[in-house]
């Protein structure tokens, strides 16, 4: 490794202490890149190894009261995307999110005009580990996504997936099994 890469290496360690120092646990080597947008009023862990890229459009990451964003060891999440957990969101080890993912526990509004201020019950998110989220694509409440599966780019995956299939639409269908 070069000095130069040694630097960035470091600065992007420093980076992650500095952003994500209201984390209840943040496990060593983890790297930050740009500048996070952080909510942080619940119980946010993050593991080892975790890489976090908000260089080109800012990545948001928000934890209600009483509310557990869980991130594991070896997960990459890229730019531009949002996690908002109001009760449970889980993301497992190894998982790759790719940009401009949006992952939800909460709809934050129902649908009858004259409830609209009223935010509906959570539903926990899990995504089990080595999963592999395309850009764009965005995980409704309730929803968990087996291991080892790929969720094609721009898809929405409003019911879980089993283990190790690959899937895409709007809303998100199995297409094979890996």
């Amino acid at each position: 490794m070069t000095p130069l890469q040694m630097f960035r290496e470091g600065r992007a360690v420093l980076r992650a202490r500095t952003q994500l120092r209201s984390a209840e646990r943040l496990g060593p080597r983890v790297r930050v890149w740009g500048r996070l947008a952080v909510g942080n009023y619940g119980r946010l862990v993050i593991g080892d190894r975790v890489r976090l890229v908000s260089t080109l459009a800012p990545l948001e990451l928000s934890v209600g009261e009483e509310a557990t964003l869980e991130i594991e060891d070896g997960v990459f999440i890229n730019h531009g995307g949002s996690i908002a957990a109001m009760k449970s969101v889980f993301i497992g080890k190894n998982a790759t999110i790719g940009p401009h993912c949006l992952i939800l526990d909460n709809e934050f509004h129902r649908l009858e005009p004259e409830r609209r201020s009223e935010r509906p019950e959570s539903r926990p998110v899990r995504i089990e580990e080595n999963v592999w989220l395309g850009a764009r694509v965005i995980v409704l409440p309730g929803v968990t996504i087996g291991a080892h599966t790929v969720v094609g780019a721009g898809s929405v995956v409003t019911k879980s997936l089993p283990e190790r299939v690959v899937a895409a639409g709007v809303p998100a269908r199995v297409i094979r099994a890996l």
